[in-house]
């Protein structure tokens, strides 16, 4: 039990808060911090990456890349690909498969993007540099 939940109790054992006030009190409190299920992870916000790489441009001989993305950000993204016509996203597979990217928008489904998401523990990144770190993960 956290800490504001045994104070609402205390508060309703001393008299000092009614049974009707301090269930509004714990319904606040639970929309406000919802308490995880046990054995399940909580749904992740943010799409991380971050880059430590030693190269000697800044004072400390290091240089940070911190990328948080909005993972609501990219649910929506995938949503509105249903919006683009199929002509369009036609254009977009093939300009993507010559920079390289043979991906599909067509086939891009929200449900695809959780699976990823789900996967991204399982993640690892190899780096060559033994002064840099990159880590890819979901928080």
């Amino acid at each position: 039990m956290n800490e504001h939940r045994r104070q609402i109790l205390e508060m309703l054992a001393e008299g000092k808060v009614t049974a009707e006030e301090a269930e509004r009190l714990i319904d606040a409190l639970d929309r406000q911090h919802p308490e995880p299920v046990p054995g399940t992870k909580p749904r992740p916000k943010f799409l991380r990456v971050l880059v430590v790489a030693d190269d000697g441009t800044s004072g400390d001989g290091s240089s940070r890349i911190n990328i948080r993305v909005p993972l609501q950000l990219l649910r929506a993204g995938v949503r509105l690909t249903a919006l683009v016509p199929p002509p369009a996203l036609a254009k977009a597979n093939t300009e993507l498969a010559r920079a390289g990217w043979p991906i599909d928008l067509t086939q891009l489904k929200p449900q695809h993007l959780d699976d990823l998401i789900e996967h991204l523990d399982d993640l690892t990144v190899d780096v060559d540099d033994p002064g840099s770190t990159v880590k890819v993960f979901c928080e």
